[in-house]
């Protein structure tokens, strides 16, 4: 497994209590106080709203603060470590990150309307979907990430990544823009495994 990066920034929450997971931390509550969050439905592939352009967060209040706070525990209830929100059908441009499962301090990212500035390098890794359950496939990525996006209260911030950092936002980032990693892997590849989701799909499977 690649290293995580240095988790210094303050763009990163702390955690505390129990995840659902074992071994998995949840962060406090973005909102604020006690929430009641819920856990959110993952679409798949083949949803529309896994293709479409996502619009840009404008309206920084509660609403998205508990948006993020499902978010959250949606992908730690999944087992992943990020997950944007095209992905529980919102067309918005938010996304949360946590390639430690809640298991460092200062773990969790979370961006609205995030963008690369610039890239350098490359790496290939395996990458998962949590809307494409059961598969993966090697996907090239940028090694390192300058990053800009704005948190929960409007504020902008930049920051660099490096490694799994940097192929996690990349990933989220991409279902932003309806880009999935199938998108980035060879044509082969990526209709062998349409194929295998079409017959999932046929037997009510999917």
């Amino acid at each position: 497994m690649i290293s995580g990066p240095d988790l210094g920034s303050g763009l990163f929450r702390g955690t505390h209590g129990t995840g659902p997971n074992p071994g998995c931390q949840r962060p406090f509550s973005i909102a604020g106080g006690r929430v009641r969050t819920m856990i959110r439905e993952i679409i798949k592939f083949g949803r529309p709203e896994l293709v479409q352009s996502s619009a840009r967060v404008e309206r920084f209040d509660d609403d998205l603060k508990r948006l993020a706070d499902d978010m959250l525990e949606t992908m730690y209830h999944a087992q992943g470590v990020g997950l944007a929100a095209p992905q529980v059908a919102i067309n918005t441009r938010l996304i949360v990150v946590d390639i430690t499962s809640g298991r460092q301090p200062e773990g969790t990212i979370v961006l609205a309307n995030p963008e690369i500035l610039s890239s350098q390098g490359t790496q290939i890794g395996e990458e998962g979907c949590l809307s494409i359950p059961g598969f993966a496939a090697n996907v090239e990525r940028p090694l390192e990430v300058a990053v800009r996006g704005q948190d929960l209260d409007g504020n902008k911030i930049e920051f660099e990544a490096q490694e799994f950092l940097s192929r996690a936002l990349c990933h989220e980032i991409d279902h932003l823009n309806g880009v999935l990693y199938l998108d980035r892997i060879s044509p082969l590849k990526r209709e062998m495994i349409k194929r295998k989701i079409r017959k999932l799909m046929k037997a009510g499977e999917w």
